[in-house]
Parts: structure tokens; C-alpha cells; sequence
């Protein structure tokens, strides 16, 4: 694989413990992870902490506690949530190093985005279906694009849909100097195809954590 092109293990944790458990089997061998964050409503899946609410987020904010194997770890954290002008601030008291923020949310993205200048990495990500328009007020305000290689965003086991390849294209095209993620189906088939089309980082979930070795399936990726 390319050294320009970075394998993020991404975690869809239902709690906290799971988020922790994951983090711990993929430390050392990722230099980031990407959680993601769904508020029940911009999509409807829930996962922590909107899903199972306890204690935890709040330490994490207050600096009580931190994030799992922060020391080790960049985070980078995918709001899959409406109104992120409300809570991007939460995420970087928890330790971004990169924000996510959905373009198709509801609420305000420009105030989002203007709450994360100098305070962690911006990106915005993009359905399938939407224009790569939509990012042009934003093309020098943000640091990279996430489009999104899937049709029902915030859930995991998804089929890829061959339409992101194209997408990934004309994203570089247009904004040559922006990094493009590609989340949602990336597989050993699909990445690629990706990869040839672009893409900087490839943002896995399913395929390294439902196998077997998770350890193993991120070294066949980054062989690629």
C-alpha cells in the first residue's frame, strides 16, 4: 500500500466498555481510530453516550478521566448528529485530534465548523447522493473530506456502494488539495479500487473487528 494512504480502525460502540475493549485489541498497531458518534435522530441508530447513558462522557469532558489508551491513540470522532454546532466543543474536551461533521445535518455546520478552527482537524463527510457543491463555502475552513462508500450510514455490516469510486474522483478534482477518507463497505475487494481512485485513508469497521484477528486483517490492508 502507498504510504500516503492510512488504515483507521473505526468503532461503533454500543457502550462505553465496548468502545474500551476494541480500542485495547487495536492499540499499537493503528496510529488512529475513528469512533463514531450517532445521536438516534440525524440517523436512526444510537450508540454511546447517546445510547446508553451513564457517567463516562461527562468524566472524559471534565477531564476526570480520558479517553481509552489516549496516550497512545489519535481519535478522531465522526458526529453522525444534528445540531453539532451544540456538542463539537464536548469532542474536543474529550480529545479530538479530528472532527467529523455530517454535511446533510440539521443545524448549523458553518458554526460547527467555526467552533473547531485551531482546535482540532475539520472535516465534513458526504452522503453518496449529495453534491460535492455543498462543500465549496467550506473548502478553506476545513482539512479533509469523508465520503461515505455506504447508503445507511451509521450502522456497520453494509454493502459498498461502487458509486463512492466516482465520488472519491471527483472530490480530488475538484479540491486536489483537501485528503479524502472513504467510510462505510471498505473491504480487502473495495479498498483497491479506492486507493486508485484517490483515496488517503480508508476508514474500516467491520472488516477488522468482526475477524477473527483483527491485528492480522489490519496487516493484510496496509499490504495492500
Amino acid at each position: 500500500m502507498r504510504k500516503s494512504v492510512e488504515i483507521i480502525p473505526a468503532i461503533l460502540p454500543k457502550d462505553f466498555a465496548e468502545l474500551t475493549d476494541k480500542v485495547g485489541l487495536i492499540k499499537g498497531f493503528a496510529k488512529t481510530v475513528q469512533i463514531d458518534i450517532c445521536d438516534g435522530q440525524f440517523v436512526p441508530n444510537a450508540t454511546w453516550p447517546y445510547k446508553k447513558r451513564d457517567d463516562s462522557f461527562e468524566k472524559i469532558i471534565h477531564e476526570d478521566e480520558g479517553m481509552p489508551e489516549w496516550k497512545d491513540l489519535n481519535y478522531e470522532f465522526d458526529l453522525m448528529v444534528n445540531r453539532p454546532e451544540e456538542v463539537v466543543t464536548d469532542w474536543v474536551s474529550a480529545g479530538a485530534m479530528r472532527v467529523i461533521v455530517h454535511a446533510e445535518a440539521r443545524g448549523n455546520v458553518s458554526e460547527a465548523i467555526a467552533l473547531l478552527r485551531d482546535r482540532a482537524e475539520i472535516g465534513i463527510a458526504l452522503n453518496i447522493e449529495t453534491p460535492i457543491s455543498i462543500i465549496e463555502p467550506y473548502a478553506d475552513q476545513i482539512q479533509f473530506v469523508q465520503c461515505m462508500g455506504i447508503d445507511n450510514i451509521g450502522f456497520q455490516h453494509q454493502q459498498f456502494d461502487e458509486k463512492v469510486i466516482a465520488k472519491v474522483r471527483e472530490v480530488k478534482a475538484k479540491f486536489p488539495h483537501l485528503p479524502v477518507s472513504v467510510d462505510g463497505g471498505v473491504s480487502l475487494e473495495s479498498a483497491p479500487k479506492l486507493i486508485a481512485a484517490g483515496a488517503n485513508r480508508l476508514v474500516v469497521g467491520s472488516a477488522i473487528f468482526n475477524d477473527e484477528n483483527p491485528i492480522d486483517a489490519i496487516q493484510r490492508f496496509k499490504r495492500l
